[in-house]
Order: C-alpha cells, then structure tokens, then sequence
C-alpha cells in the first residue's frame, strides 16, 4: 500500500468521525441535551481554536515572518473570521421561533466545521505522505475532536427539523469536507500552498469558530434558563478537548 492510499484512508476515518456525534440524535428526545450538546461544542470549538488552530497557525507564520509580524497578522485573520462568520450569520434566514434558532445554529456550525476540515484534510493527507507514524497521530487526534463537531451540527439540525435524514446528511457533509482537502493537496495544493497560506487559514477558521461559539451556540444554550448547567457542560468540552490537546 503506498503512501499516499494510506494518507487518503487516514484522512477520510478522521473526517468520518464527525458521524458519530450524529449518534447523539438516536437518544430519547430531551430539552436538556440540546442545550448540553451546544454548551459542549462551545468548549471545544473555543478550545480546539485556542489551544490548536491559532498556535499552529502561528508556529507556521513564524517559520516566514517575524514575531510582530505573527501579532499583526494573527489580529488580521482572526477579524478576517470573525466578519466571515458574521457575514455568514446575517445571510441565513432568522426567526423568533427556538426551532428555526436552532435550525441556524447547526447550519452556521457546519459551515464553519466545513471551512476548518478542508485545511484539516490537507495537513492530514500531506503529513501522511511524508510521516505515516505522525499521521496516524494526527488522525487519531483530529477523530477524537470531529466527534463533538458532530454533535454540534446534527443535535440542533435534529431537534429543529425533526429529521434524522438531514441531520445526518449535513453531518456527512461536514466530514466529507475534510476528504476534499485531501483531494485539493494530492491534485494541486501540495504543489502550490504555503506554510504561510495555511497558517492565515488555521487562525481565520478560529476566528470563525469563537464567534459561532460566543454569538450563537452559548446564547441558544442559556436560553434554556439552566445557565449552571450549561456552564459544567461547557467546561466539560474545554476539558476534554485539553486532555485530547496534550495526550495526543
């Protein structure tokens, strides 16, 4: 099996696992798991940002450009995508009604999960090539964060729509993305992306994520008026998403 089979099968088991947070929808129909599942995906997109995408994005930056240079340029792409989250936000249609919330909430989820596994699937299918033993970890360590990603998109897609079909199918989008990046390296990008390129991309995707986190999964939890709950199952995601950072 060469190289380059086993980086696209490393990275379509590390997309896929995105499905099975969609599991999550099989469960008994409660309030309280929507609003712990938006709390826990709020911990780790805010963490996964925090303590991954922005100083990975970083340590690439650094290799090109100085240290101020790092600061001016992280600002600059976290604005970047904060304002396509927001841009994002304002285009989809709005209502009053918690299910359409909701509705939105796994939309605007899984575009951003989208915008974050294409340059994932990249660095996977690239770091396979060349490593198969860090690859390995790499998908290992990507799985175990998908599967929370999964849950933010399909619990609220589910719970809004009262349908398992859609709420799997966005969920299989979200993941297949992450195989798209790998095709995107092996047909072009390998041969043209930089380090550089793909620092920005890592540091907008986090400024995605923390405003997604902060203006729409938080908001639509604490309106479940069981804010000491929400705050546990958010920290429940910060802390697994830190034992995932430093184990793997």
């Amino acid at each position: 099996m060469t190289n380059t089979v086993q980086a696209f099968i490393l990275t379509t088991l590390a997309g896929f696992s995105t499905m099975i947070g969609a599991m999550f929808i099989f469960f008994k129909k409660k309030v309280t798991l929507v609003m712990k599942a938006l709390s826990f995906a709020a911990g780790v997109m805010i963490t996964v940002s925090l303590t991954d995408l922005i100083p990975e994005g970083q340590v690439l930056l650094k290799e090109h450009v100085n240290s101020y240079m790092v600061i001016l340029i992280t600002f600059l792409f976290l604005l970047i995508g904060i304002l396509i989250s927001i841009s994002i936000n304002h285009y989809l249609p709005d209502s009053s009604k918690n299910n359409s919330k909701l509705y939105r909430v796994g939309i605007i989820s899984m575009l951003a999960i989208i915008i974050h596994n294409i340059p994932e699937g990249i660095a996977t299918f690239i770091t396979s090539s060349h490593n198969l033993s860090l690859g390995i970890s790499l998908t290992i360590a990507i799985a175990l964060h998908n599967i929370p990603e999964g849950i933010s998109i399909s619990v609220p897609i589910f719970y809004a729509s009262g349908s398992r079909k859609k709420a799997i199918f966005y969920t299989f989008v979200s993941g297949i993305s992450e195989l798209l990046g790998a095709l995107l390296a092996y047909l072009i990008l390998r041969h043209i992306i930089t380090e550089s390129i793909m620092g920005m991309i890592y540091i907008a995707t986090a400024g995605i994520m923390i405003h997604i986190s902060l203006s729409e999964l938080l908001p639509t939890s604490l309106n479940y008026n069981q804010e000491k709950v929400s705050l546990i199952y958010l920290l429940i995601g910060v802390g697994v998403m830190l034992i995932n950072h430093f184990c793997f």
